[in-house]
């Protein structure tokens, strides 16, 4: 009997039936779902299990979708999915970039996590790396004449180069164009190809500066998403 038989004989039986129903083959690029619910059923158990084949389903339901229907679906998806919680309460440390299945598999994150859980997301969907950055903000809490900010970080989506970007925050349940967000200024962003600062449009620096990004895509990776 493998390693695998044996493991899922452990699970209640419905479960078992529910990752059957989520294994038939399902081809995304740069995602071996099968793997990524296997090992989130290794190291998380049922919990993982039912996240990670939720996750399976939200990208069988959108994968025909535009991409404006693919971004609305996904911010709500994983804003709905994730209780937001301190990396010290999750991880014990103070600042620890999970990967989507870490997120998952753990049912929390914070703002960090929903910004790369969206990207990934999209990204498996098929979603143009051109069109997505993480941006780091300073967002202005305590109203609209409050001078009280702190370190947040957004998903950011441009249909165009030269467009307004989008918004995905867990802070705000609702897509909306940077415009209607004026508590949130920008102060840099990137994505797998570069670093842009202070909302340029042009790219400034490699992301050969940002060793914790790519060690998170390093992890990924291992996990079945590249």
């Amino acid at each position: 009997m493998s390693n695998f038989q044996r493991f899922f004989q452990k699970l209640d039986r419905w479960r078992l039936a529910l990752f059957l129903i989520f294994a038939s083959s399902l081809t995304f690029a740069g995602a071996d779902l099968d793997k990524v619910l296997l090992v989130a059923a290794q190291k998380y158990g049922n919990q993982g299990l039912e996240s990670v084949s939720a996750w399976r389903k939200l990208l069988l339901d959108a994968s025909n979708q535009t991409e404006f229907a693919q971004i609305r679906q996904v911010n709500e998806f994983f804003n709905r999915k994730i209780q937001f919680e301190e990396d010290i309460n999750i991880w014990g440390e103070r600042d620890y970039w999970a990967t989507p299945l870490e997120t998952l598999g753990r049912g929390q994150g914070d703002c960090e996590d929903f910004a790369i859980a969206k990207f990934a997301t999209l990204r498996i969907l098929g979603v143009p790396v051109q069109k997505l950055q993480l941006t780091y903000v300073k967002a202005r809490i305590g109203g609209a004449h409050s001078t009280t900010t702190q370190a947040h970080m957004v998903l950011s989506y441009y249909q165009t180069p030269n467009d307004e970007p989008l918004v995905l925050d867990n802070l705000v349940s609702d897509v909306r164009a940077a415009s209607r967000r004026p508590d949130l200024s920008p102060v840099f962003s990137f994505n797998t190809e570069g670093v842009w600062v202070g909302g340029a449009q042009s790219k400034t620096h490699s992301t050969e500066r940002l060793s914790r990004w790519r060690k998170l895509i390093a992890r990924m990776r291992e996990e079945g998403i590249d």
